[in-house]
């Protein structure tokens, strides 16, 4: 059970994680660490991975602070830089965007328009068009109503439903979600997804396409078939409805695949994302294993900050996260 404070009139209860998560932010950005973290920082390279925006208020005064802060940079410019040899500026930041969410569209787009501040969103192909919801989502919703399965631990909270689903071999995740679907008292609801009307509005407005594969398994926990079903139909999808290739690729939850990596290759990919909480260098190292930021778009502007810095993701990685 979570406590919280006697909420003043007229305001909601702050839980007391929430207070304690505020208060650590602000410790860091504070922190005489932080100073020496951004200079550091200005030698490398930021790439921000969203998913959606759920915020745009605190969204917009993140891109506003990345303006004052660093310097935006576009998927062609890393592709530029990768194929010349030529390291970027300092303090380059490029921001990315996950799945394709319809906010990115209807709440994201507006804030970085305004800003002119270029992007890349990575949509899940087999998704653009319809209504199916991410399968994580879904599978969230259906435990939380009461939805079991052979491969899943009976009674678990619906976070830990879907973590447990993400290290399933695929076709059990599969086949999980199918006895869910079953099993559940309540049918999740449908979700709106990008449609090939809104990839060209995105392009148009300076936010890049890029391939996330066709539904989103994670590729190493697939066989070998999947994974190219997976990538080379979402890439065929996403030409077709963009009249050009995609050339960068984010791994799905992060999870680095080498077989992958060997399609990729193939069908001329000059980019690829990972999802690690890392910095990256301002000449990647491997172009097709680029390290990402993770970060919300309700995240604190202290956070924001140390993020940007470095400073949370090397107290994040001093705590074992990964």
């Amino acid at each position: 059970m979570i406590t919280t404070f006697a909420p003043a009139p007229g305001r909601h209860p702050v839980p007391v994680t929430d207070r304690r998560r505020r208060r650590l932010d602000a410790l860091l950005r504070h922190s005489p660490a932080q100073p020496v973290f951004r200079a550091r920082a200005a030698r490398r390279l930021s790439v921000l991975a969203y998913h959606e925006i759920d915020d745009p208020t605190a969204f917009a005064a993140q891109m506003d602070r990345l303006l004052r802060l660093a310097r935006p940079v576009s998927l062609d410019e890393v592709q530029r830089a990768s194929v010349e040899d030529r390291p970027l500026p300092p303090r380059s930041v490029l921001v990315t965007f996950d799945d394709g969410d319809r906010s990115v569209v209807t709440e994201g787009l507006p804030v970085l328009a305004r800003r002119s501040i270029p992007a890349v969103a990575f949509v899940v192909a087999g998704l653009v068009g319809g209504d199916q919801p991410f399968w994580w989502r879904e599978a969230h919703f259906l435990a939380r109503h009461g939805g079991t399965a052979r491969s899943l631990p009976p009674g678990g909270a619906p976070e830990a439903v879907v973590r447990r689903m993400k290290a399933l071999p695929d076709p059990d995740r599969r086949r999980s979600l199918a006895e869910m679907r079953v099993s559940a008292t309540r049918r999740a609801p449908r979700q709106a997804q990008l449609s090939p009307e809104d990839l060209h509005t995105l392009r148009g407005s300076g936010v890049r396409i890029g391939n996330h594969t066709l539904g989103h398994p994670c590729l190493d926990h697939c066989d070998e078939p999947t994974v190219r079903t997976e990538i080379v139909d979402a890439h065929r999808s996403l030409e077709r409805w963009l009249g050009e290739p995609p050339t960068a690729f984010a791994y799905p939850n992060g999870n680095f695949d080498s077989r992958a990596d060997g399609v990729l290759r193939e069908l001329g990919y000059r980019l690829g994302f990972l999802f690690d909480h890392r910095h990256e260098a301002l000449l990647p190292r491997n172009p097709l294993r680029i390290s990402r930021l993770r970060v919300n778009a309700s995240t604190s502007l202290h956070r924001f900050d140390t993020i940007l810095s470095g400073l949370h993701p090397a107290v994040h990685r001093l705590r074992g996260g990964t």
